[in-house]
């Protein structure tokens, strides 16, 4: 019986020692010290003997139980600290090394054309307002002398919605001169504004979008004409384009809401690959403006015998394309990154179109 508990015991250290692994330990434990392993095999084996019997081998069965499990603890911890220094060494991670490079963000054309005409206006002494997307029929056409026959209410023109109960119907504004229309009721001249903001018509091609971007300036005060208009304009121009001074062209043209009306032209030269504003032997269209028709000084509560003024207005998205070589607008909607990446800016300071200008 001696034997057989001293080669057992040889057995199972040397099965012990050759265990590299928590899965082969587990089945060492169990083919030993399980219900019906080895060593509890020779304990139930001590029932059939005499009591001097069980006083010699009952300690050496029991010692030899005891040992097993605690060099068997003693193994499963010291691999699982093995284990963990090897994952530890797999995962080590040298804070010395520099960092992953991050995408740098960039802005959009067209923020950046709003932040540089918001820059432009604030110093000649312009405020920055804006107003809601959703508008009423007073706001976007009535109070801007939109005769009620007028196209751009047609549906076919207009983003209308459904009728409420009283049969009015709320639309997505088809330009930003609301603006221009809360600020007068609102405020006492002198008024000098910029209303930078989405506006919405039904149109889609290449240089049109539903869905787009105006800025519009209105001064109202008392002896304002033409030539402060004209001024006002030549210096943004000049300044947007960043050439020394632009030639300009007032083409007579219809607004319902000023009169005199005009579209405004700049001499540029379309013979190379670049367009060149402020020199060449062509025109091209830049924006529409006018004095203010005394039905909307009127509709907004001013009298038109003591207030003047003048109102303009252009695309954020075509200013972009024009001054930075973008081919197609429908581009600037499309959420693709890697367009920004070509057409991107860095942000050197941020005006705040809300508020005006900060540096």
């Amino acid at each position: 019986m001696t034997l057989e508990i001293e080669k057992l015991e040889g057995e199972l250290l040397a099965q012990l020692n050759a265990a590299d692994n928590e899965a082969s330990l587990e089945e060492l434990r169990v083919s030993a010290l399980g219900k019906k392993g080895s060593v509890s095999e020779l304990l139930k084996g001590l029932g059939g003997m005499s009591s001097e019997e069980r006083q010699v081998f009952g300690p050496k069965v029991n010692g030899l139980k005891n040992k097993l499990n605690d060099l068997i603890n003693e193994k499963k911890i010291a691999l699982a600290d093995k284990a963990l220094d090897e994952r530890l060494l797999a995962e080590h991670l040298d804070v010395t090394l520099p960092a992953k490079a991050r995408r740098q963000g960039s802005i959009h054309p067209i923020m950046q054309v709003f932040e540089e005409v918001a820059t432009i206006f604030a110093d000649m002494g312009f405020s920055v307002k804006e107003g809601p997307d959703i508008e009423d029929d007073f706001h976007n056409f009535t109070a801007l002398n939109f005769p009620e026959k007028h196209p751009a209410r047609d549906m076919h023109d207009t983003f209308f919605m459904q009728p409420n109960e009283k049969g009015e119907r709320k639309l997505l504004r088809t330009h930003t001169s609301p603006v221009q229309i809360r600020t007068m009721k609102n405020e006492k001249p002198p008024i000098r504004i910029v209303a930078p903001g989405r506006t919405y018509r039904c149109d889609y091609d290449q240089t049109h979008t539903p869905m787009f971007h105006q800025i519009e300036g209105l001064v109202i005060e008392e002896g304002v004409h033409m030539g402060h208009l004209k001024g006002v304009l030549m210096e943004f121009l000049a300044r947007f384009f960043e050439v020394d001074g632009v030639d300009v062209q007032f083409r007579p043209h219809h607004f319902p809401f000023t009169e005199p009306s005009a579209e405004v032209d700049v001499r540029c030269d379309r013979s190379g690959k670049e367009l060149k504003i402020g020199t060449g032997n062509d025109w091209l269209e830049i924006l529409g403006c006018g004095m203010v028709h005394p039905n909307v000084l009127t509709a907004c509560g001013l009298d038109p015998n003591v207030y003047q003024g003048f109102a303009f207005g252009m695309g954020i998205d075509r200013l972009a394309m024009l001054k930075y070589g973008i081919p197609d607008l429908r581009d600037m909607f499309n959420s693709d990154v890697r367009w920004l990446e070509n057409f991107g800016f860095e942000a050197l300071f941020s005006p705040s179109i809300t508020s005006g200008l900060s540096r």
